[in-house]
C-alpha cells in the first residue's frame, strides 16, 4: 500500500505488534506526538460523545459560566439531562472551528488596516 506507515508497538511482555497506518492516520499520530512533545494537554474525544459543560469549557479554554452563557444564547446546541446540560462533541467542535475562523479573519483584517497606515 503506497504511502502507508508501519507502527511497531510493544506490549508489557515486550512482544511486538505491527499496525499499518494510512497516510492520514500517520499524519494525525505525528501531530498528536508533536503536541505531547511540547507539553500541551491533549484530549481525545469521540465525535458523537456528549460532554459536560466543564469538559466543553475546558476544550474551548473558557470558564464554565461563560460556556453556559453561550448555551443559553443558543450559540452552541445542547440538551438537558435532568438539570444538567450536555453538549455533543460534534457541535462543540463546529462552534470552535467557526470561532477560530472568525478570529483569524478579524486578525487578518486588522493587519491589513495596519498596513494601510504605515
Amino acid at each position: 500500500m503506497d504511502g502507508d506507515s508501519t507502527l511497531r508497538l510493544l506490549n508489557d511482555e515486550r512482544e511486538a505488534t505491527e499496525v499499518t497506518l494510512t497516510p492520514a492516520m500517520s499524519g494525525l499520530m505525528m501531530e498528536l506526538l508533536r503536541h505531547i512533545g511540547r507539553g500541551d494537554a491533549v484530549t481525545l474525544v469521540p465525535f458523537g460523545q456528549m460532554l459536560t459543560t466543564q469538559q466543553a469549557a475546558d476544550i474551548l479554554n473558557v470558564s464554565r459560566p461563560y460556556l453556559v452563557s453561550l448555551l443559553e444564547k443558543k450559540d452552541i446546541p445542547h440538551t438537558k439531562v435532568g438539570r444538567h446540560r450536555r453538549v455533543r462533541a460534534e457541535d462543540l467542535f463546529s462552534y470552535k472551528e467557526e470561532r477560530d475562523s472568525n478570529r483569524s479573519k478579524a486578525l487578518s483584517d486588522l493587519a491589513e488596516m495596519d498596513g494601510e497606515y504605515i
